[in-house]
């Protein structure tokens, strides 16, 4: 037994020996290009004898970060939950300090499905010593993603896995990310500031079937990039807000802003001096923002184009400078709908009024207010939702006559909810609810009343009396016979009534 196994490991130290030979006389004998051929055969025959494949992402590329790494990180950190056998997890702070991120730790691994593939990952750590010649000291520690795959995947995984992983991290970063709400303080400048308001398109009082159609028009509008440049058309969405102050206008545009993650630009018109810095400001905004202006019926005078060629005209050269320098109705269109309006991408603008007859027809048309919003009074299903914003219930005793008040008064959601913030005990800020509607019941019917004495008052001066007197004779008796005209305008018509006196006086 032992000669025969002194034999094996002799055979077997003489075939390495053999190998490590050829090894070195090929590096000495045969050109590095040859070398090099045989090196990818060796590859290549590797990668057809085993079934896995496997795509390396570092964590930077030189001095840079790799995006695709950071892109990775982000998605897997939502299959965390799906992947409950994990057994080593790490947690890190994010941009916001309350909010903790958990990812992979060196060594796991996880498995992710993707249209009926497996992609497995791992978090894979190695260090590197650095480069002296270039400054470099000691070690450095290099992380990186491998992703392994069947081979017939590599396809996919290339052109669809990957691709759908770093658009998933963007949209995860677009939602998380903060948003800022910009104020033109200079002529010409942006000053930002943190957006904190909580509005969302669940906590809006505003009736379902009208919500759900501005949501449904938001989500079609940030899907359709593609769309827009293929019809020619610069991506960008414009709405009108219109309706009596405190019904909702200012939570609306920050539920949209909440809803795309979109940044405001609070523009106000008087605070800009002509049409040139206008187009500064609109052209130093950012994409995916939202252009909004307040009040655009009482803001600045915007006179129709006709009326600006006609002032101009009879104008002298020096009016006509200083009318050219003004912010104009025209000036403001070309940065709505004409070439200027194609500087951004992915752009809401929003006018709000609260007389939508008074604005230009040029401004309401389709493509530049592509859909007009009437923001009403407070309705029974609107009261609900911030019954239930401010008390969270359902239902209350008092919803019954609440809700039958609410149908025959006018009421703010503003005023609603003031009252409803009044008190934190709900039988109390209910109660208190339906005094207020009654009183403004008691208001309006006794406005009614007034109004309709009024009119009676007005119809009674308006009356105007006409006749003549004439003497006659009846069975010796002298008695007065005669005619009496009358004569009523009401309501824009005349109305004539004659009475006849009778022959013993009565009418």
């Amino acid at each position: 037994m032992a000669p025969s196994y002194d034999k094996t490991i002799a055979t077997a130290a003489s075939l390495a020996a053999s190998l490590m030979l050829v090894r070195s006389l090929a590096n000495e004998l045969l050109p590095s290009e040859v070398r090099d051929a045989l090196s990818s055969a060796l590859a290549s025959l590797r990668s057809r004898m085993t079934w896995q494949h496997t795509i390396v992402i570092e964590e930077t590329e030189g001095w840079s970060s790799n995006r695709v790494y950071n892109a990775v990180k982000a998605y897997l950190a939502t299959r965390i939950n799906a992947n409950i056998n994990m057994q080593r997890l790490r947690v890190s702070s994010g941009d916001d300090a309350e909010k903790m991120v958990v990812s992979m730790e060196a060594g796991e691994e996880m498995a992710d499905l993707y249209e009926g593939a497996e992609f497995k990952w791992c978090l894979v750590t190695r260090e590197v010593s650095g480069d002296p010649n270039n400054g470099g000291g000691g070690a450095r520690e290099i992380r990186s993603y491998e992703v392994s795959f069947h081979r017939r995947h590599k396809e996919k995984a290339l052109k669809e896995y990957l691709p759908f992983i770093v658009a998933t991290a963007k949209a995860i970063k677009d939602q998380e990310r903060s948003l800022s709400i910009y104020m033109n303080e200079r002529y010409d400048e942006w000053s930002p500031i943190g957006l904190q308001h909580p509005s969302t398109f669940d906590t809006l009082a505003m009736d379902h079937k009208q919500k759900q159609s501005i949501v449904d028009d938001l989500n079609r509008f940030i899907k359709r990039k593609d769309y827009y440049r293929r019809i020619g058309k610069a991506w960008k969405r414009g709405y009108l807000l219109y309706g009596p102050p405190g019904t909702g206008k200012s939570s609306l545009i920050a539920a949209i802003a909440n809803h795309l993650r979109f940044d405001i630009y609070d523009l106000e018109l008087t605070g800009v001096d002509s049409n040139s810095d206008l187009r500064r400001l609109l052209v130093g905004m950012t994409n995916r923002s939202i252009l909004v202006v307040e009040d655009i019926d009482c803001t600045i005078e915007l006179k129709q184009r006709e009326e600006e060629d006609e002032e101009q005209s009879k104008s002298s050269s020096t009016e006509k400078k200083k009318a050219e320098d003004k912010v104009t109705l025209s000036g403001l269109l070309n940065f709505v709908d004409g070439l200027w309006s194609t500087s951004g991408e992915e752009r809401i603008i929003i006018f709000t009024t609260n007389y939508k007859e008074r604005l230009d027809p040029a401004l309401l048309r389709p493509g530049r207010m592509d859909m007009h919003i009437h923001m009403g009074y407070c309705t029974t299903e609107a009261f609900r939702i911030l019954a239930n914003n401010y008390h969270s219930i359902d239902y209350h005793a008092t919803y019954t006559e609440i809700e039958k008040l609410i149908e025959e008064v006018t009421v703010t959601p503003a005023e609603v909810a003031e009252v409803l913030m009044r008190n934190d005990d709900t039988d109390v800020a209910l109660h208190d609810l339906v005094k207020l509607l009654k009183l403004k019941k008691k208001d309006a019917s006794e406005i009614k009343t007034e109004s309709k004495k009024t009119e009676k008052k007005d119809a009674t001066d308006d009356i105007k009396i006409e006749g003549t007197q004439v003497d006659g004779k009846k069975d010796g008796g002298e008695i007065k016979t005669g005619s009496v005209q009358v004569e009523e305008k009401k309501d824009d018509k005349e109305v004539v009534v004659k009475n006849v006196l009778t022959e013993n006086g009565s009418s």
